[in-house]
């Protein structure tokens, strides 16, 4: 019988042939926790263990949630992470490099074909480069930091084959969010989700990122993508190892296939308090925002700096509005800077932060006010995520949050020259 991706990628890191609906115990080739959560699997070592951890140099330390710390609390347990990492001789230790997400692609710890956990739930992004990528607890985390090892359920598989060419000022985000608001927030609970189909192979590594991320909006397990040249191209100054590429079996079998045709998508907004809240942009144009956000691990990459800058260039923030930009690594943000983005940005009268998850989780700036709405590229619009929770978030692309931005209101990037 033949084998869908993740079906052969757990089937490897177990040494087993294994299916979906199987239970495996897989060899994991990469981990990481950030400063949300790290210092909760700390914790949970001391009381587990006073030993080493398995493989040093297959684990990442990523200090990106609240960077540079706002209090003390927040210092403390970055110190806390430092000390551990110093002790345990993790040499992958980053403090304000980025978002974890990313920083973790562009170091090459990400490769095709092997299993990488991490303390964070859209940790499914890495399906972008034909990992499995997964999200786990920091209970987890500690156990597989001691051990190298975790058991999984090798999840059926949810394809989704996309046709068509997407219209001007069309993003991956907005079919990311329009699958995820057809297919719901529990739609895909557990499942695989794999996104084929000739768009998806014309998109960018950075592209198919945001696709993946998203996958765990509809509860997926990962958000999987045939690992092809593109990727090795990405992959080829970033690590020297020797990659595998995987694919499924032509016999093999998926829960379920699903067409999408994108040849009319129009941009889609997630709309408050759910990411599968979707509608089309015509729905809610004029709402007024006070603040849109352009980063995340979600949109926070080059190709979406760039797009905003070029609606943005020679304009300004609408002045009922701030418009707060994150670039997600430090690589982004001197790129974006030695193509003159952030000049734009600057001049356009928004606000530029150092690489990080910045606004997306409300911790240390962009904090929303009560009655205050927000358009962000981030990938969640829960109450109270951005402060407070009589504020309202709505999601959207790159480019609708800068159209939006110069109106002052949510606007279909496409009547804006």
């Amino acid at each position: 019988m033949g084998m869908t991706i993740s079906e052969k990628i757990l089937s490897k890191a177990s040494e087993t042939e294994s299916y979906a609906g199987e239970f495996v115990t897989a060899d994991i080739d990469f981990t990481m926790a950030q400063d949300g959560t790290a210092p909760l699997a700390i914790k949970a070592i001391r009381n587990m263990s006073e030993g080493k951890v398995w493989n040093p140099e297959k684990i990442a330390l990523v200090i990106d949630h609240t960077v540079p710390s706002s209090s003390i609390g927040t210092s403390t347990l970055h110190q806390m992470m430092r000390e551990f990492a110093e002790e345990q001789e993790i040499k992958n230790f980053y403090y304000g490099e980025g978002i974890c997400h990313q920083i973790m692609v562009e170091y090459g710890h990400v490769l095709p074909n092997t299993v990488i956990v991490g303390a964070d739930s859209h940790t499914c992004t890495y399906g972008a480069l034909g990992a499995f990528g997964t999200g786990i607890g920091s209970t987890e985390t500690a156990g597989v930091f001691l051990s190298g090892k975790l058991w999984f359920k090798i999840p059926q598989t949810i394809k989704f084959e996309i046709t068509g060419k997407l219209p001007k000022r069309t993003t991956a985000k907005d079919l990311a969010l329009k699958i995820v608001g057809e297919i719901g927030s529990d739609g895909a609970t557990y499942k695989a989700v794999e996104y084929s189909g000739t768009p998806i192979k014309k998109m960018s590594v950075g592209e198919r990122m945001t696709l993946s991320n998203l996958a765990v909006e509809m509860g997926a397990k990962t958000g999987i993508i045939e690992p092809d040249k593109k990727v090795k191209k990405y992959l080829k100054n970033r690590t020297n190892k020797k990659l595998e590429l995987v694919a499924n079996d032509d016999d093999a079998e998926f829960e379920n296939v699903l067409d999408f045709d994108i040849g009319d998508l129009e941009p889609q907004i997630a709309c408050p308090h759910q990411v599968d809240n979707v509608v089309p942009v015509s729905e809610v144009e004029g709402v007024k925002v006070d603040q849109v956000f352009l980063g995340t691990c979600t949109n926070g990459r080059f190709e979406d700096l760039e797009a905003a800058a070029r609606i943005l260039k020679g304009k300004k923030v609408n002045s009922s509005t701030r418009m707060l930009v994150t670039p997600a690594s430090r690589e982004v943000y001197m790129k974006a800077i030695d193509k003159g983005l952030i000049k734009i940005f600057l001049e356009s009268g928004c606000t530029v932060s150092s690489p990080g998850c910045s606004a997306c989780a409300g911790s240390n700036i962009g904090i929303l006010a009560p009655g205050e709405t927000c358009l962000s590229t981030a990938n969640r619009n829960f109450k109270g995520r951005m402060g407070s929770e009589e504020a309202e978030i709505y999601l959207g692309s790159a480019v609708t949050i800068a159209a939006s931005a110069i109106k002052g209101e949510i606007t279909d990037p496409r009547e804006v020259d």
